[in-house]
């Protein structure tokens, strides 16, 4: 079978097959509800209007906006689902499941290094995600076949490589049984399956503790409210942007490559516009071949923007060998889970 032809992260044929189920949790509420019911008729265009009509006025509703991705997806408009899901891992970047639904449209797409950032990234979110790791293992695997590819064109006598080869297009073969499971199951429709968020279960109330009174003809002394959190500070604490910065810079200066791009956002701009797997090589030869490195964070001040990043801009002063570089620096920078990521990276002056 032409390597062309794999469908192990196939997406336009297969949609149908890959789990599109909105969330039970919509069955809360009615206009998403009858749009779900709209989804699963095949009624696409109906449903993306009750969609739509809905967002008008709750525009951040996270389930309105992940149903719309998966209409979108459905109706053959990889472009626009994939800016749904995009938006909702910047502003819930805590959530799994959109980072796992973008490396499906990316995988469909032939971009291989942006559907493993996605997938590196939900798993970071969740570590006990298995449809991500399984993805993964998908993504790996495509890419490793088409490095075996190209190795046989480079020397057509490589049978170690068209051994290899052989391996993965019998994997992924739909025709090919695999161990464990029949003929009749075709990968392209049970591996890169979209997921949906579970719904959250619902919280235990505390039962109420009665206290008796200090003394029988004294009432009983009347608790104070505890004043209310403020989210919104909590997330808007700037030694928790600064504490990731400090990390960042801390595995630099430790060579370890690995600790320095988990620092990196799944949707990382990179400065030249290169592909991701071609700035990490890079990086990684620069991070971990001086023997010794000193990066040194000064004066950072953080700035939260409206659309819940942050712009941080600090004096950088690198120091390896003989060369020492003192740079201004400015990070945007975005929240996944209790870790800061960057986003984009610029220096100047």
């Amino acid at each position: 079978m032409p390597l062309s032809s794999m469908r192990c992260v196939a997406l336009a044929s297969a949609l149908a097959a890959m789990l599109l189920i909105v969330p039970p949790a919509l069955a809360q509420t009615d206009e998403l509800q009858d749009a779900n019911q709209l989804f699963k008729q095949g009624q696409y265009d109906r449903a993306l209007d009750r969609v739509d009509a809905y967002l008008k006025s709750k525009p951040k509703d996270a389930r309105g906006r992940f149903l719309k991705g998966l209409i979108l997806a459905e109706q053959n408009k990889p472009n626009d689902a994939i800016k749904v899901f995009t938006e909702l891992t910047q502003e819930f970047p805590e959530l799994p499941e959109p980072y796992n639904n973008l490396a499906v449209l990316y995988a469909s797409q032939g971009q291989y290094d942006k559907a493993r950032a996605a997938l590196e990234m939900a798993i970071r979110t969740h570590p006990s995600y298995a449809t991500a790791h399984e993805n993964l293992g998908d993504i790996y695997a495509k890419m490793a076949s088409q490095a075996y590819d190209k190795a046989l064109q480079l020397d057509k006598g490589n049978t170690t490589a068209q051994t290899k080869l052989n391996l993965i297009k019998d994997l992924f073969s739909p025709g090919s049984p695999r161990p464990g499971k029949t003929a009749a199951v075709k990968p392209d429709a049970t591996k890169l399956a979209i997921a949906t968020p579970a719904p959250k279960a619902p919280e235990k109330q505390p039962e109420p503790v009665v206290k008796a009174p200090a003394k029988e003809k004294e009432p009983a002394p009347v608790a104070k409210p505890a004043p209310p959190k403020e989210p919104a500070k909590q997330s808007r604490n700037p030694d928790e942007v600064v504490k990731s910065l400090n990390e960042w810079a801390k595995a630099w200066s430790e060579n370890d490559v690995a600790g320095y791009l988990s620092h990196y956002a799944a949707d990382f701009q990179t400065p030249k516009g290169e592909s991701r797997a071609n700035w990490e090589s890079q990086r990684k030869a620069r991070v971990a071949k001086p023997r010794q490195i000193h990066v040194d964070i000064k004066s950072p001040k953080v700035v939260f923007n409206d659309n819940g990043r942050v712009t941080v801009t600090f004096r950088q002063h690198y120091q390896s060998g003989g060369l020492k570089v003192a740079s201004t620096k400015m990070l945007v920078m975005v929240k996944a889970g209790d870790k800061w990521l960057i986003q984009q990276e610029k220096v100047g002056g």
